[in-house]
């Protein structure tokens, strides 16, 4: 009887107990949190000097966004993280647990880029701001926007912003040897006029 009455007893703690750990908040900034991210997608951007390609993750989840780049010691040239945000609008970016100095790229819905902040300073919890409505962000190695040219006002090309090259309508070969010939035709004509 003495072990049923404490089954019993502690049958309603234990199920709190489970309750709440089925409950728990997951902590995605927690250092040793395992979150998910997409990708890695090509991410161009479209500079004045060139195309400059990244390979970027995608935070696309809430828990992906909140951990972005935090507790990574390092960071290789051609790296990058796509921050989707799924709704245009104003955004904030920090660098709270954040070991390395990153350029923050905002990205307006048509995939050009709105405002860069360049070497945002690691563990910083000073906000960053958008100053614009943009779709996304994209985080790369701090100094990398000025070494490769990258400015407000260049396109980056990814199927966020319905800009990737994929997206780019493909021009059939008979269609263009059409357009050659109809250009060919018509300069003949002018020619022939001009004869006469």
């Amino acid at each position: 009887m003495t072990i049923q009455r404490f089954i019993f007893s502690a049958a309603p703690f234990l199920a709190l107990v489970l309750f709440a750990a089925a409950h728990a908040q997951f902590d995605p900034t927690a250092p040793d949190a395992v979150v998910e991210y997409g990708g890695p997608d090509p991410v161009i951007v479209e500079t004045a000097e060139g195309p400059v390609e990244f390979i970027a993750e995608i935070a696309a989840t809430d828990a992906a966004r909140a951990r972005g780049m935090m507790y990574r010691e390092s960071m290789e040239p051609n790296e990058a993280m796509l921050f989707d945000f799924e709704v245009v609008r104003p955004v904030s970016i920090w660098m709270a647990n954040t070991l390395i100095p990153l350029d923050i790229i905002f990205i307006r819905e048509d995939g050009t880029i709105a405002k860069i902040v360049a070497n945002a300073q690691p563990l910083s919890r000073r906000s960053l701001p958008s100053d614009f409505p943009v779709l996304a962000v994209l985080e790369i190695a701090g100094g990398r926007s000025a070494e490769t040219g990258i400015a407000p006002g260049d396109l980056v090309r990814h199927a966020l912003f319905g800009t990737d090259v994929a997206d780019e309508p493909m021009v059939d070969a008979e269609e263009t040897d059409a357009g050659e010939d109809a250009a060919e035709d018509a300069d003949d004509g002018t020619e022939e006029a001009a004869e006469e």
